[in-house]
């Protein structure tokens, strides 16, 4: 049995043998950074803990694939940034059919009241709706490469350098590739609201603190 304090690859070989307490340790390593990483695309707390669920799973599933050619954690990155593009995916062709078959059954022509809303102003609700949906549909338009970016630095809040180990460049390549992601994005959120909102991949200052997230509930005892 691998001591918690292991590092990863003795963890990950120590799974290989069916050492169920080492994919456990792993779980618990990385659970939290897993969560902000799924958040940080869904920006709903309950789809970010199945993503958390579904790529542990892969993982576990996986795992004889990680050959070691880059850290554990980059490979893991790229199994919940795939998972996160596929929910968003998956969950804009829902809402697209809801609206279709709301448009077939409202046919009384009646209009529907709307109470005011206690968290605020219905138009800014409204609108804070709009640019978020702006902003999941243009990180599918994105790059693998300049969305990862986007993520790791506008909503998870991550520096320079934990982004180049993440990964595997140096710092001028990440900087190089926000620039162009930035760009990217403001032009996608310009061509769907008509206009760049403020915030994260909307003209946010750099430097800003990023968006705190709700904790996690633990997935495992």
């Amino acid at each position: 049995m691998v001591p918690p304090e292991a590092d990863d690859q003795a963890l990950v070989e120590a799974c290989r043998h069916g050492d169920r307490q080492a994919f456990r340790l792993l779980t618990q390593r990385y659970q939290r950074k897993v969560y902000s990483i799924a958040y940080g695309f869904l920006r709903n707390p309950e789809d970010a803990l199945d993503v958390v669920q579904e790529s542990f799973i892969k993982v576990h599933r996986y795992l004889h694939n990680f050959e070691g050619n880059s850290s554990f954690y980059t490979w893991l990155y790229r199994i919940v940034t795939n998972l996160c593009i596929d929910h968003i995916r998956k969950n804009r062709r829902h809402k697209e059919l809801e609206f279709d078959d709301g448009l077939r059954h409202d046919d009384d022509g009646d209009t529907a009241f709307v109470p005011p809303s206690p968290l605020g102003d219905p138009a800014s609700l409204v609108q804070r709706r709009e640019i978020l949906e702006a902003v999941q549909d243009g990180l599918q338009h994105l790059s693998d490469k300049h969305r990862a970016v986007i993520v790791m630095r506008e909503l998870q809040g991550m520096s320079y350098e934990e982004m180049a180990r993440t990964m595997g460049c140096s710092k001028g390549t990440i900087m190089s590739r926000l620039f162009h992601a930035r760009r990217n994005m403001q032009r996608l959120l310009t061509e769907r609201l008509g206009y760049v909102p403020s915030g994260p991949t909307g003209g946010a200052d750099e430097d800003s603190d990023a968006e705190r997230v709700p904790a996690p509930q633990p997935m495992l005892p």
